[in-house]
């Protein structure tokens, strides 16, 4: 892939996409964790706040701030049940609009790859951290197949179309994570798969719902309508569905957490 900035502008659009993901891999990561009820938490890049979500549910928290660089995607966020607690701000990951040791705990969900140096953006979540806090993420492990689009982005480079994509893809993979908590001074620091399915319901479905996500759209809007048709029919071909029309399709995310030292 391409280093190319991509942004998620679209809230509802997301959520078709990538929200629904986000969740199913979301809710065995915060298993994972296993916080304590009434922290105070940061999620940093929360999008339109599926994740965010899921922590106001599960978890208990007495505060939740959600930051990200969309206007738009802070907007959905805002129209959710969780907006009931949760607060929604416009922020950068590396230059968090917090105090020092303000959270019990710091959270990025799939974001870790589209911060433009992934060190400072740990840094600044161990920054906003009390000691023996948390600080954790999960990102799909884009250059292991991880990814749930990864049939298209396959087909492409196949075709010999390099897809658009995120600038820090290495930072995705298990070592990398491993390595910047270790080197942001996290203790006690592990690291996990997380592996979840997603059923669509015919192929039409698998492929209008990743239109949504920017890098690919990104990518199509550059190939001949003759090259994007013959892009689809090869996704076609790639997908094996089940006697209903239904396709199922997996992804795999790298999961890392680690405690603020005493």
């Amino acid at each position: 892939m391409a280093g190319q900035a991509i942004r998620f502008e679209d809230g509802a659009g997301y959520e078709r996409m990538m929200g629904v993901w986000s969740r199913l891999a979301g809710q065995i990561f915060l298993d994972w964790l296993a916080p304590a009820p009434g922290l105070q938490w940061v999620d940093v890049g929360c999008g339109n706040g599926a994740f965010t979500e899921l922590i106001v549910e599960r978890c208990a928290p007495t505060e939740v701030q959600g930051i990200d660089p969309s206007e738009a995607q802070l907007a959905f966020a805002r129209t959710r049940p969780a907006s009931r607690l949760a607060q929604f701000q416009l922020g950068d990951a590396m230059a968090l609009p917090f105090p020092a040791d303000r959270f019990d705990a710091a959270v990025m969900a799939l974001v870790l790859v589209f911060v433009p140096d992934p060190a400072k953006g740990v840094r600044e979540m161990v920054r906003v951290v009390r000691a023996d806090g948390t600080v954790a993420a999960y990102m799909w492990d884009m250059l292991g197949g991880g990814f749930p689009p990864e049939p298209i982005l396959a087909e492409l480079r196949a075709m010999g179309v390099t897809p658009a994509g995120p600038p820090q893809l290495a930072a995705s993979r298990m070592e990398a994570l491993r390595d910047l908590w270790t080197g942001a001074g996290l203790e006690a620091v592990e690291t996990r798969e997380i592996t979840v399915e997603r059923t669509f319901a015919d192929f039409e479905d698998f492929w209008t719902t990743n239109l949504n996500s920017p890098s690919i759209k990104a990518t199509l809007a550059t190939m001949a309508l003759g090259d994007a048709d013959k892009l689809k029919e090869r996704v076609r071909d790639r997908l094996p569905a089940d006697a209903s029309g239904r396709i199922t399709r997996s992804g795999r995310a790298n999961a890392v957490k680690g405690r603020l030292p005493m």
